[in-house]
């Protein structure tokens, strides 16, 4: 089963820390990582720039309302995110414990949905109103 790893971390700290202390914070980050591909557990994943570079949509008064900056101000942002393969959410939690990243904030880990099924239906409802 496919589980969604949502990491956070202070951006603050993370610019408070020397250079050795980041190399070695991603050097032991990206050796659990192989870890978890060797092992067939890694599905992907990707960092995010910071959230100072990010825009945030809503729907608001009939239309989309843009914003700069992340959805919510916390000290703690979206860092990144991965996909994993895991049996099961305790398996999850076992191989996500473990990641260094966690050291640096909280990693929110969701299953993720299979939408496959109503892909499906939508496609067969979107198809019979372009026949009529």
């Amino acid at each position: 089963m496919k589980y969604i790893c949502l990491g956070y971390f202070d951006e603050k700290k993370w610019e408070s820390m020397s250079e050795s202390e980041h190399n070695a914070f991603l050097d032991e980050c990206f050796d659990y990582d192989d870890l978890l591909r060797e092992n067939g557990h890694i599905a992907s994943g990707e960092a995010l720039q910071s959230a100072r570079n990010a825009t945030t949509l809503r729907w608001k008064n009939g239309k989309v309302s843009i914003t700069d900056g992340p959805y919510a101000e916390t000290k703690e942002q979206l860092g990144g995110f991965g996909v994993i393969e895991a049996r099961d959410l305790n398996h999850a939690i076992q191989l996500m414990s473990k990641h260094p990243g966690v050291k640096a904030g909280p990693c929110e880990i969701r299953p993720a949905d299979d939408l496959a099924d109503m892909i499906r239906e939508s496609e067969r409802r979107r198809s019979r109103t372009k026949e009529e």
